[in-house]
């Protein structure tokens, strides 16, 4: 605790000279180390002797490397698992859509609902409360709660937690039983409550309860996706009522599709500086030159949401690589050639995203077969994975990085026509100049017509 709060390591020689152990009767050395993430601190080292040891300076700068090292590795397990939370969190989205689209049988689209709540996000029990005729709550489906709810059928709006949700339209939530209220009806052993208000399209339809045992790790975060869900839940409900409005309900959940594919895409950028705009602008000359090349209508959107994630698999890349402003060694590129199999395995167990892993699988693949992770070769590549590979170049390639200065355009257009046959497809090649020029000329016109 006293290295957490002072943000710097202590060195104890001897336990029974210093103020922090001097009664405690233990005998030996130690050194405490806090392991920072710039100026956050997410664990502390401590190495301990059991004789008195006086620490040398090759010894305390070892264990200050080791500290630093394992700072690395415990933030990269974090985002890697905050990663995964994600991607399991837009999986249940996904699963919940299908209950959406796939039947107008509200007992069923209420099964699946809470099945998805209390096998998915953390969730011991949960229930859902519909508004009657009478205008007040009445349970309409449950979950891990048979015993709490053998009498209790019936809710007036304004009365317990989850009358007062629906009445005032916002979340109620206790995070630990000691805020639980004074009408709070009998819950068991549960720790933590929330009842949320499942509002669609301005309409109150009921109240989603969730009920755990143990507080969680973040209640703000957790909250968040339950909120979430409760708004797909109370466009599910709405659903089975009102069919005619499942195409607005659709379109609403791919915009936050796309969010979500947009915000991890933000989220890898914040990490790497270097290469801020990178994506948005290849994920917009990636379409164009797939537009140009009569890619499909129905395969944009995949090429669209590729583009965005190509560079996914970097979250588990560790720091010290990933951000490095030199060349990279090469065991280092070695680990950093890693990433297209990273993504492959974040994103393969989302099946809305699965013909969207052609780019951040195979983007770094070769027409010549030199390329990695599997050496694909000539049209083995994908298409939307060749078209990529060209706008990845490009852009990398006239942009600045901590190595070395922005190239010219034209010395860069002139690389890609050298690699065309080797590194890049040449109908894409001859597809991406043609681009290029067409571009510059238009540019030309308006510039004409500016002054």
């Amino acid at each position: 605790h006293t290295t957490v709060r002072r943000g710097e390591k202590i060195i104890v020689s001897d336990f029974s000279k210093h103020p922090l152990f001097i009664n405690t009767g233990w005998e030996g050395a130690i050194i405490s180390l806090p392991l920072s993430i710039g100026q956050r601190i997410v664990g502390v080292m401590n190495v301990a002797h059991q004789e008195v040891h006086e620490f040398n300076e090759d010894e305390v700068r070892a264990l200050e490397l080791l500290a630093d090292q394992a700072a690395i590795a415990l933030e990269n397990a974090r985002l890697y698992t905050q990663l995964q939370t994600q991607v399991r969190r837009l999986s249940v989205l996904r699963t919940i859509d299908r209950a959406i689209t796939a039947s107008m049988d509200r007992h069923l689209t209420l099964s699946i609902l809470l099945e998805q709540i209390t096998t998915q996000i953390d969730v011991d029990a949960a229930a859902i409360w519909l508004m009657s005729a009478t205008h007040s709550l009445e349970i309409a489906a449950h979950r891990g709660l048979e015993d709490i709810f053998q009498d209790t059928r019936l809710v007036q709006l304004g009365h317990t937690p989850i009358g007062k949700a629906a009445l005032t339209r916002k979340t109620v939530f206790y995070a630990s039983r000691t805020e639980f209220p004074t009408d709070m009806p009998p819950v068991g052993d549960f720790q933590t409550y929330g009842a949320v208000p499942l509002i669609a399209k301005g309409v109150l339809h009921g109240v989603l309860e969730v009920y755990r045992k143990e507080t969680p790790q973040n209640p703000d975060d957790w909250l968040s996706f339950v909120e979430a869900v409760a708004g797909q839940a109370a466009i599910a409900v709405d659903n089975a009522a009102l069919f005619s409005n499942l195409q607005q309900s659709n379109v609403q959940l791919a915009l936050a599709y796309e969010a979500t594919l947009e915000g991890w895409s933000r989220a890898l950028e914040l990490r790497d500086q270097e290469t801020e705009g990178h994506t948005r602008r290849v994920t917009e000359l990636t379409m164009e030159l797939a537009h140009r090349m009569e890619i499909a209508p129905e395969e944009m959107v995949h090429l669209r949401r590729g583009a965005l994630l190509h560079d996914i698999g970097k979250m588990g890349i560790p720091d010290h690589i990933l951000l490095k402003p030199e060349p990279l060694s090469p065991e280092e590129r070695a680990i950093m050639e890693t990433h297209p199999v990273l993504a492959y395995n974040l994103l393969k167990q989302i099946p809305f995203l699965e013909k969207a892993m052609d780019i951040p699988y195979c983007h770094h693949e070769k027409w010549d077969g030199s390329g990695y992770p599997r050496g694909l070769k000539g049209e083995e590549i994908p298409m939307a994975a060749r078209i990529f590979a060209v706008v990845d170049v490009w852009d990398a390639l006239t942009s600045d990085r901590p190595y070395r200065h922005a190239w010219e355009e034209e010395k860069v257009k002139e690389y890609i026509r050298t690699n065309s046959g080797k590194h890049f497809d040449p109908s894409v090649v001859q597809a991406f100049l043609e681009l290029l020029e067409e571009k510059q000329q238009t540019s030309e016109v308006k510039h004409a017509l500016s002054d």
